[in-house]
């Protein structure tokens, strides 16, 4: 089983693309992709660290009910 890895954002962002998120959009203090009706918001920093990112795949999931295994998110 593979483990998570830190991610840069511009990586991060690519594979929210392909999961069918539009954007990145301009927000006040965060850019943020739509999913549906979702909105989730990008922190800013160059790279993620695997506790903030694990955060945000949980949030993914929950949008896009599905579940992203480390496997799944590495591949995309």
């Amino acid at each position: 089983m593979k483990s998570w890895n830190p991610c840069k954002r511009k990586d991060f962002i690519r594979k929210l693309k392909v999961l069918g998120f539009k954007g990145p959009y301009a927000g006040a203090k965060h850019q943020f992709m739509i999913y549906d009706q979702h909105r989730l918001s990008i922190p800013s920093n160059k790279e993620y660290s695997i506790p903030q990112l694990k955060m945000m795949i949980t949030e993914i999931s929950l949008i896009t009910t599905e579940d992203i295994s480390p496997e799944y998110w590495n591949n995309l």
